[in-house]
């Protein structure tokens, strides 16, 4: 650097500076006195809240649990873990009472009704790195049984045709898609 863009570069970084240091407070106080004022304004209307004359009204909590709907009211649902940006996972159980199989594993919430029973989604982890990871499954309410029809490594997934005691599912990950026959 020659003498003249030395002696600029030196003025225009006190002027830099200059303005930081001034500003700076000015700055952090308007910061700070927006915080206190959304904090007072908040406490004040919750105060009012309280204080607002009529009836209350009661807290209706719902339970937990829901009943699927088109099971004809013999299953119930709870969400377990909702994966971020992803699934949800559901716990099952019979609505009636009765202990079933399904109360040991973790279902998604793709749910398809045939002759023989309930196509379920089950899935094998609920770690959000393993997945996805899931079985599907035959659910037969008369005799309480889960049959492992095929895994499929794909949150997309359909029954696309069946074909008497043939069912074919379609799956696309996003960048290659298949088909898997099973025999139920």
């Amino acid at each position: 650097m020659n003498k003249f863009q030395l002696i600029f570069h030196h003025i225009f970084r006190f002027i830099w500076n200059a303005i930081f240091i001034i500003s700076y407070p000015v700055l952090a106080t308007f910061g700070m006195l927006f915080v206190g004022m959304t904090y007072v304004f908040s406490a004040l209307s919750r105060f009012f809240t309280q204080l607002k004359p009529g009836e209350r009204k009661p807290i209706v909590q719902k339970s937990d649990w829901e009943e699927l709907p088109n099971t004809n009211g013999l299953l119930e649902a709870k969400v377990f873990k909702q994966i971020m940006f992803g699934p949800t996972c559901y716990q099952i159980r019979r609505k009636d009472g009765v202990p079933s199989v399904l109360e040991d594993f973790y279902f998604g919430g793709k749910i398809k009704f045939l002759e023989e029973g309930l196509l379920l989604e089950k899935w094998n982890a609920t770690d959000s790195k393993d997945l996805p990871d899931f079985d599907i499954c035959l659910y037969d309410s008369d005799s309480d049984k889960i049959t492992s029809l095929t895994t499929i490594k794909c949150f997309d997934w359909h029954l696309s045709e069946r074909q008497g005691n043939n069912l074919m599912f379609k799956w696309f990950d996003g960048i290659q898609g298949g088909e898997v026959k099973v025999a139920i």
